[in-house]
């Protein structure tokens, strides 16, 4: 970012460099700079890597705070490095200068000065309270230069003080601005006494930037699309990292880096990134200005720029009103719902009904028998005729430890499912419909079937464990278990219910699992007699319909606790079953995670509860604000 855009304006430069006072500051690193060289010492080399705090004066390691990368310049702290080189700075007003040195910074204006020649924009900087002065500026004010040293090191050279002797004419760097100071006097006849000539420094000791060996470690680099942003406007960064050895970029490990800011201020971004050898680059970094008045609010910036599965601050979920929805005619479909005893202590039938027709089974228990065992679907043929049972569509999760992940993957599985192959039964036959995988002491499983059968089916989940084989006999002996008293099981109707809404006045919310906007089901455990309520709807399918839906975005509030789950959406010509949130938990009532963009006026969306999540839940519709930047992304 440019300087003068980044602190002139408020004058932040000065105030940031409050640390240097219109005194000669002390050299606290001068000792040992007198001990490395004398006046007529050899020319000086300071070797750092960017990022480092260790530095090598001349073969001697000492620290300094760590130079950074900046706007693609390389930065060092000016008080540190001259200290080390044997020089010091004094102040007069907002003017900071090298004695014995070329170089002079303008606190006000942000610019540097070599011998009185304005330097190029972005040379001086504050980071962290430090002044950071361009490392190429500093060694051509020290009569000096900056070159490649081995590794990804850079070398700076620089005059030992006494011995530096200003130029005749002032210095420019390549992009420096002409200025209107006078140039530098010439300097005073030197002694006629002559010093012993030094060795040439060999070329390859010191290479220059167009003779060196180019670094074989990753460079990362990265770019923003402007300097200065409101709060809440999107920051595009355009990254373009490489390798010199053309092995590609690996992994990257950004800091401070975010696609808006809310908050005025300046905000630093920097980059490491490692190739595929295991090299790491040095730290690249940037500053991002944010002032002025916000430009967005995090629900419409969410809208406008999120992608699915983004999640977003909005309090006030909870005051939108709760649309009305037109109940369609429900299928008579019943549904057989297996979830207690949730977790079997010995083998047994969990749950037993006839089935005629189409029906919906579910089943989630977890092993609790002390050693391992399976989970069964059983269909016995009532008829004195064949029958047959075809598994229209299933959806399964075993075996699993994570209750979240047993109803979200099943009913992933469940929405995408093709129908399977008819099971044969003849008069008074049975077959398993489903065998889970074997299940270890506290492994759980999910079970979701839509089935059809042709006749007259008596429909058995069993717990058995390992070590006996499912048989008529086997199944005959084995006792009906109790409920646990937390969880349900029973057959309820109308597992399918239908219904339609328009949205018309946004932001408006579904709700789904209250108990009070969205009623329970209410059936009857054949085992026992007993009349059930099924709490959370469980197994029922929302098959919902909207109209009015176009430049509207869906979003999960999850009221009740952590959710995953999963939902079926129909919007045009495109339908795509999508995880519910797309990455990891919903858990925060007042961070709704966005779901979808619609492009069609009508969407239809179905919509199951998930078994081992917390409800209710609430689908919320927000309008979509103009220039909306994507409709979807899968």
């Amino acid at each position: 970012m440019c300087f003068r855009s980044q602190m002139t304006a408020d004058r932040r430069l000065s105030r940031a460099a409050a640390w240097l006072r219109p005194r000669v500051l002390k050299p606290g690193l001068l000792s040992l700079g007198l001990g490395l060289w004398g006046v007529a010492a050899a020319q000086l080399q300071l070797s750092f890597t960017t990022g480092e705090s260790s530095v090598q004066i001349n073969g001697r390691s000492a620290n300094i705070a760590a130079p950074q990368v900046v706007d693609g310049r390389t930065m060092l702290p000016l008080n540190d490095t001259v200290l080390l080189l044997g020089y010091h700075l004094t102040r007069s007003g907002n003017t900071v200068n090298v004695v014995g040195g070329n170089l002079s910074v303008d606190l006000d204006s942000g610019y540097a000065t070599v011998g009185g020649q304005r330097q190029e924009a972005g040379s001086v900087a504050v980071l962290e309270g430090k002044l950071y002065v361009s490392a190429r500026v500093i060694a051509a004010g020290l009569g000096g230069q900056l070159n490649t040293g081995d590794g990804g090191s850079l070398v700076l050279t620089a005059q030992p003080k006494g011995s530096f002797v200003p130029p005749s004419r002032p210095t420019a760097l390549p992009g420096a601005t002409p200025g209107t100071v006078a140039p530098a006097p010439p300097a005073p006849a030197r002694p006629a006494t002559p010093t012993p000539p030094t060795a040439p420094t060999p070329a390859a000791a010191v290479p220059t930037p167009s003779a060196a060996a180019q670094p074989t470690v990753p460079q990362a680099r990265f770019s923003t699309d402007k300097a200065v942003y409101a709060p809440g406007e999107r920051i595009v960064f355009t990254e373009y990292s490489f390798d010199p050895e053309g092995g590609g970029i690996a992994s990257r490990n950004w800091t401070g880096r975010q696609d808006v800011y809310w908050a005025p201020g300046t905000y630093t971004v920097s980059l490491q990134v490692t190739n595929g050898r295991g090299q790491t680059s040095s730290t690249y970094t940037r500053t991002v200005r944010v002032e002025g008045q916000a430009s967005e609010t995090p629900v419409t910036y969410a809208l406008r720029y999120g992608q699915i599965g983004d999640r977003f601050a909005d309090g006030r979920v909870l005051n939108y009103p709760a649309l009305t929805m037109s109940q369609g005619t429900p299928r008579a479909l019943p549904l057989l719902f297996s979830d207690s005893p949730e977790k079997p202590r010995q083998s047994g039938v969990l749950y037993q009904d006839k089935v005629s027709g189409e029906a919906r089974l579910l089943g989630y228990h977890v092993n609790d028998l002390g050693r391992p065992a399976r989970m069964y679907i059983v269909a016995r043929n009532l008829e004195n005729r064949p029958v047959t049972v075809q598994v229209a569509r299933q959806g399964e999760t075993a075996p699993s430890r994570i209750e979240g992940i047993l109803g979200q993957v099943t009913l992933m599985d469940y929405f995408s499912s093709p129908s399977r192959g008819p099971v044969n039964l003849p008069p008074g036959g049975l077959s398993a419909l489903y065998v889970s995988p074997t299940l270890s002491q506290g492994h759980g499983v999910s079970i979701l079937q839509d089935i059809v059968s042709s006749g007259q089916v008596a429909v058995s989940f069993v717990m058995l464990e390992d070590g006996l084989t499912l048989s008529d006999p086997v199944l005959r002996s084995l006792p009906y278990l109790p409920l646990d008293g937390r969880h349900q099981r029973g057959t309820f109707a109308g597992a399918d219910r239908p219904m339609s809404a328009s949205l018309n006045q946004l932001p408006a919310r579904v709700v789904i699992g209250d108990g009070q906007h969205d009623p329970v089901l209410t059936g009857r455990d054949t085992v026992t007699g007993s009349n059930q309520r099924l709490a959370g709807n469980y197994g029922v399918l929302y098959d919902m319909e909207f109209t009015g839906a176009a430049n509207t975005a869906i979003a999960l509030s999850p009221r009740g606790g952590l959710y995953r789950g999963a939902m079926r959406i129909i919007d045009g010509d495109l339908t795509q079953v999508i995880k519910l949130p797309r990455e990891g938990n919903a858990l925060t009532p007042n961070e709704p995670q966005l779901l979808w963009r619609a492009k069609s006026d009508r969407v239809r969306i179905q919509f199951m509860p998930s078994n081992g999540s917390a409800l209710p839940v609430n689908l919320v519709f927000y309008r979509l604000p103009q220039n909306t930047y994507k409709w979807y992304q899968p």
